[in-house]
């Protein structure tokens, strides 16, 4: 700010204050519009000062959840509604009918259907909208106050196991103390001092940059501050929380994105047929009409004298026009209104099913199989690629302690069959199992190095500890791996109590020891290893190292060549049993050491560019010189039943891509355990370039002969491939000029590992598979950071297991165990697949037979759009007559039993090829249709034309030839679909057979006195129907007409079946391996959490420490 010079000195009192208030309220109006611009540069958000804050209109905490309220229902649905093209073809035919020139049917033909499917889709509309708001509501009942009434500056109070209402900046929480000087006991001063000034929304989850100014002290935040929107509170009783992003501006709304809406293959497919029908149903009016202009011209002419032409018409063109409109009107049913409504209804059948099968049912988390949606339960049957995710997914996730190599001395080799007794230790955890007694005795017997080991895992780790009751210790680990390692230390005698930001506290057999921690050299992904650096009560300084042991071999020092040598082969031997490993080591330092080393370290911490490089740098140089303890060995148990799973699935022709985080040996060493590696494979190939050049000469020269597979070389490529491609290598594939390449590469090989990889890379492995191979992807994940492959693939799955809800919430089908998939799939998916397909072609051929039967009859009735049938028939013959039958059978069929199904995998290949229906298919179930139109038109006709009554009267009058054609093709689509139907209930013997009793009685009360009476002007063939059907010949005609129309349908069949029967099934067996690994689940950040103080106790910082956390749901 600057002040004029010519503004006098005695001035300044007044004009500053008034030059300040101007600058604000400029900054303010700035500020302003570029929020409503969406280009905010910063945030100001003052404590609980409303009126400050909604100077810069952020955003509420007002997240619409529901699509419709009770006033926007039926408007936006409607419009919704009338998207879809076939029910803005009824409501323009409706219009049409209207016009008395035009129509030769009534309204009500129209109307009745229109709004019937209308009615039943905004109820199921009404229902998942009603369900899925009510579910996301649930999140913002645990507060007293609605969420919505959440503003920015709102300073709030959360209990535990509460979800986190906003982006929240931490200011208290009881037993934990953060940067601010007792702050728990300052709200009150807080409330009207505090001011924060930060970065604007974003999505970076992992960032957050910003100023705290209290009390005209000025403290740095980061995202170690923040408790994020949909987080859970753990570990705290309370805590108070100042909100900083609200509603869309919170990370989690950021990074939500927008949902992609998912539509199957035969979705699309039945879009593209409706318009190929309604192309066809213009071709059909257009021949009609020239039919009608040619009749009238030169027939219709010589009957002007007794058969005039309507007022309006004037001349055979217009008669013509007109006429055309009527045909469009009376062939309308050959485009089916009532198909939409009746797939949605088969679909949320199918998805009751899964949701009710008790065999995708986990006792044991008590959690059914969901399908959180209803529109893609037929794409299950056609899947191609399976996209796993591995920790949670495939694996439990829950680590072990189960074998450790000690200054060469490898142990957990020799079980006995009674698990080791630790009642000496009063602190053991009683769930910890060992069974080798030699290493309890190399305890007891007080082997340093032995004891130097466990010290080390007691040590070097960032797990927290809290102690609810005198000996009873719970740890709160970041990772599984550290949490199995500290409790092996544990229970042999090494007890992890405490911690503060300086100390250590460990009970080494029954001996509290205080160690000073003078560093954490943190974990990362590119160092693979952590160390502390530790001062013990004798004035002893050392580090404290564990990694990989392709690293922190590098370090050692020279002497430990012998003990490496043998450390390495038992950890070949720990990695070939598909175990996690991790090698320990630790170096003496002299105080002088420690003192020039601090001090590089503290400079590389106050750098204020590359401080990352510098840190690297230090601890580059502090972790040399190592010396070797041993090594361990943890196991990641397999799911139940996954290395089944992923064979039976294999075998259906599904070839399964893991997508994973970790190290490539640990994906390798689980891809042998669950058997998508063996060593019945001719080759695994293994890409680990850095560079786009190296990466392409790898995918050539390694993938011989697999590179560059064209469409005639993939059946003549022999053997099985494997493909394991690093991260890093993998951003290279998967640019622009290469990406095909890979994928060629890829699709040839038998199973596919991408290890270290983000998700986004996840996500683009699918959207190159989906954009190149038009094949039906699905991915499987249990974690947050599988969300944007589960958005990204056709059909997502969720896992629900230990990392939260997250997937579940973005998938659309959950269940709790991988092996569950192959039901879903190789029963539930392949099932609706053929009950789908065997519906629309059945729906299509009985549409046609229906219809065209106008169309022959247009020929003999001078082209005038006179109807076959009468008015009623026309209405109910869709939503009556034939509706059930076809829904039943859409819902319940069966080819083989589920038992069939996964005994044999290859009857899941006709999906995959899109074999039950297709356009080939479609066109023969159009000819089928249209075959039985004209056979339901010709041989009545034929026969009613020359025939005679029992009296001797002829039969051929209209209303007996209209009852004879309805009830031949009532009979005939109810046979069609009793000869279609492969798997028998009670429902649809009581829909077919009921139906058809539907149509005599209904026709029978149509021709009755009772209705004629009623409504003389509606019902004026009385008694027709009842004279038709008492003549034996028009029963004779029925029969002949069914009898030509069935018998070539199952003579094809026969012929089909003898000629051409289907391929050998077969089974799957074959054994698998494994290999060796590194893993270790750790994540950057926790060491400077630690010595920070940030998650400590303020009462006691010797105590015991409570982890403040949330868990991400």
């Amino acid at each position: 700010m600057t002040v004029p010079k010519d503004i006098p000195e005695k001035w300044l009192p007044l004009v500053l204050p008034l030059k300040r208030k101007k600058d604000k309220e400029e900054r303010l109006k700035a500020a302003k519009e570029k929020r409503k611009a969406g280009t905010e540069e910063e945030r100001r958000v003052r404590a609980n000062d409303r009126e400050y804050n909604e100077k810069f209109q952020y955003a509420n905490n007002c997240i619409m959840t529901s699509k419709y309220n009770i006033i926007t229902f039926l408007p936006v649905n409607l419009f919704e509604q009338f998207q879809e093209v076939a029910n803005t073809y009824f409501l323009f035919l409706l219009i049409l009918q209207l016009i008395p020139q035009i129509s030769s049917l009534s309204w009500f033909t129209t109307i009745v259907p229109l709004v019937l499917v209308l009615s039943i889709t905004a109820v199921k509309d009404a229902t998942d909208d009603y369900v899925s708001h009510a579910f996301r509501e649930s999140w913002g009942r645990t507060l007293p106050e609605k969420w919505m009434n959440v503003r920015v500056g709102d300073i709030i109070k959360l209990e535990n196991n509460q979800f986190v209402a906003a982006d929240l900046l931490l200011l208290s929480s009881k037993n934990i103390c953060t940067h601010i000087p007792s702050a728990h006991l300052m709200i009150l001063v807080f409330l009207r001092t505090g001011e924060v000034i930060c970065e604007p929304p974003n999505n970076k989850l992992d960032r957050f940059c910003g100023t705290l100014y209290w009390r005209e002290n000025k403290y740095s935040l980061s995202n170690q501050n923040m408790l994020l929107r949909g987080c859970v509170l753990r570990n705290t009783e309370s805590c108070y929380g100042l909100v900083i992003f609200a509603g869309p501006d919170t990370k989690l709304m950021q990074n939500s994105g927008r949902t992609k809406f998912k539509r199957t293959s035969i979705d699309r497919l039945m879009n593209t047929l409706v318009l190929w029908i309604f192309g066809f149903l213009v071709c059909m009016g257009v021949i009609l009409a020239i039919g009608n202009a040619v009749w009238e011209k030169e027939v219709g002419s010589l009957f002007q004298s007794y058969l005039p032409w309507d007022p309006s018409v004037d001349n055979f063109l217009f008669s013509a026009f007109l006429a055309f409109w009527s045909y469009v009107i009376i062939l309308n049913t050959v485009v089916p209104i009532s198909l939409y409504v009746s797939v949605e209804v088969i679909r949320l059948g199918h998805s009751y099913f899964i949701n009710w099968d008790r065999r995708m049912f986990c006792q044991r988390c008590n959690t059914p199989a969901e399908a959180r949606t209803t529109t893609l339960n037929e794409e299950l049957g056609q899947v191609e690629y399976i996209f796993s995710d591995k920790t949670g997914t495939l694996t439990q996730n829950i680590m072990t302690f189960n074998k450790c190599s000690i200054n060469g001395h490898a142990y957990g080799e020799e079980e006995s069959a009674q698990r080791l007794d630790f009642s000496f230790n009063s602190l053991a955890d009683k769930d910890f199992c060992f069974y080798d007694q030699s290493l309890l005795d190399a305890i007891k017997l007080g082997e340093p190095l032995v004891h130097e080991f466990f010290r080390l895992l007691s040590l070097c780790h960032t797990v927290m500890s809290e102690e609810k009751s005198e000996g009873e210790l719970v740890y709160k680990a970041q990772s599984p791996d550290e949490g199995a390692l500290v409790t092996a230390a544990r229970n042999f005698g090494f007890v992890f109590r405490s911690r503060t930001p300086n100390t250590i506290t460990v009970q080494e057999l029954g001996r509290p020891v205080t160690y000073s921690l003078l560093a954490i050299l943190d974990f990362n992904n590119i160092r693979k290893r952590m160390s502390v650096v530790v001062r013990s009560p004798e004035g002893k300084i050392r580090l404290y190292c564990k990694g990989a042991d392709t690293l922190l071999f590098e370090r050692l020092h020279p002497c430990n060549q012998d003990l490496m040598n043998v450390t390495s082969d038992h950890l070949n031997e720990y990695a070939a049993d598909g175990l996690r490993t991790l090698v320990l080591a630790y170096r003496d330092l002299s105080e002088q050491q420690w003192e020039d080393w601090a001090a590089q370290l503290h400079s590389a911490e106050r750098a204020p560019d590359y401080r990352e490089d510098r840190l690297a740098a230090a601890y580059e140089e502090i972790e040399q010189d190592m010396m070797l303890l041993g090594a361990t060995a943890i196991e990641d148990k397999l799911q139940e039943g996954v290395p089944e799973t992923i064979a039976l699935l294999s075998l259906a022709n599904i070839k399964i891509w893991v997508l994973t985080g970790d190290k490539q040996e640990t994906a390798v060493n689980i891809g042998y355990s669950c058997k998508m590696l063996t060593d019945d494979m001719t080759e695994v190939f293994i890409i680990n370039g850095h560079t786009v050049q190296s990466v392409r000469e790898e995918l050539r020269q390694k993938s011989m002969p697999a590179a560059h597979p064209s469409s005639n070389l993939l059946d003549s490529i022999s053997g099985e491939y494997a493909l394991v491609i690093s991260g890093h290598s993998l951003a290279h594939a998967l640019e622009a000029d290469m990406e095909r390449e890979f994928l060629d590469t890829a699709c040839v090989c038998k199973a596919v590992i991408c290890c270290r990889v983000t998700p986004l890379q996840k996500a683009l492995v699918v959207e190159l598979v989906k954009k190149h191979k038009k094949a039906v992807t699905l991915a499987v994940g249990d974690g947050a950071n599988d969300v944007s492959m589960i958005k990204t693939a056709h059909i997502g799955v969720g896992i629900s297991g230990q990392e939260g809800i997250q997937a579940v919430l973005a998938s659309d089908y959950s269940f709790s165990q991988f092996r569950f998939l192959q039901r879903l799939l190789l029963v539930h998916g392949r099932w609706s697949y053929l009950r789908m397909c065997r519906f629309l072609c059945y729906f299509f051929y009985k549409n046609f037979a229906f219809t065209m039967v106008h169309f022959w009859f247009g020929f003999f009735c001078g082209f005038s759009a006179q109807t076959v049938y009468d008015q009623y028939f026309i209405t109910l013959y869709n939503i009556v007559y034939t509706s059930l039958p076809v829904l039943a059978m859409g819902i319940f069929d069966q080819d083989v039993p589920e038992q069939r199904s996964l005994e044999y995998p290859k009857l899941y290949e006709p999906g995959q090829l899109n074999l039950l229906f297709n356009k080939r298919e479609f066109f023969i179930c159009i000819a089928q249709g249209i075959y039985t139109s004209v056979v339901l038109f010709c041989v009545p006709y034929g026969v009613l034309s020359q025939a005679t009554g029992s009296d001797g009267i002829p039969l051929a009058d209209y209303q007996t030839f209209a009852v004879t054609v309805a009830t031949s093709l009532v009979i005939v689509v109810s046979v069609q679909i009793a000869l279609d139907t492969g798997y028998w209930t009670a429902i649809n013997h009581f829909f077919i057979w009921g139906s058809l009793g539907s149509y005599f009685t209904i026709l029978f009360a149509m021709h009755s006195n009772i209705l004629f009476s009623i409504f003389p002007n509606q019902f004026h063939f009385v008694g027709s129907a009842q004279n038709t059907l008492q003549q034996p010949v028009v029963w004779l005609t029925i029969a002949l007409a069914t009898v030509i129309c069935i018998v070539p349908v199952l003579a094809f069949r026969f012929l089909k079946l003898d000629l051409k029967p289907h391929g050998a099934l077969g089974r799957l067996g074959r054994a698998g391996s494994r290999r060796s690994g590194y893993a270790f689940a750790h994540q950057e950040g926790f060491g400077e959490l630690i010595t920070s103080g940030k998650n400590m106790r303020l009462s006691s910082l010797k105590g015991v420490t409570k982890r403040f956390q949330s868990e991400r749901i």
